[in-house]
Parts: C-alpha cells; sequence; structure tokens
C-alpha cells in the first residue's frame, strides 16, 4: 500500500513541477434586474509554488524507498 501511494506522489510531484497551476473558466452573474440577467465569463487561475512539487515528489521517493517494518 505504501508503495503504491509513493508511487502517486512521485507521478503527482513530477506532473506539479512541470505545469505550476491551470485556468478555467466559470460564468458569473453580473446584473439580475427582474427579467433582464446579465453573465459574464469570468478566468480563474490556481497556482501553486514550485516547491510544493518538490516536496510532494520528496515524500513519494521516501515512502518508494523506506522499507516498511512489520
Amino acid at each position: 500500500m505504501a508503495k503504491t501511494i509513493g508511487l502517486i506522489l512521485v507521478i503527482v510531484g513530477i506532473v506539479m513541477l512541470v505545469w505550476t497551476g491551470f485556468s478555467f473558466t466559470s460564468k458569473e452573474k453580473v446584473v439580475d434586474i427582474g427579467s433582464v440577467e446579465i453573465n459574464a465569463d469570468k478566468e480563474k487561475q490556481v497556482n501553486w509554488p514550485p516547491y510544493v512539487g518538490g516536496i510532494v515528489l520528496v515524500a513519494g521517493v521516501v515512502l518508494l524507498l523506506v522499507p516498511r517494518r512489520r
């Protein structure tokens, strides 16, 4: 189980190092007066610092390399 989680963390860490964020578009109501409604598309961004990807990567490597005690 720890090996699987470690492998997932390694993959996620590499992806987080390559892509430092993503953006998406959402609709937002600007005006709503009776039957008149005006919507606008707002672009939002989700960013994370690169060191977070490095920390996740290192945690995954540690889980892969450290033997599990029974």
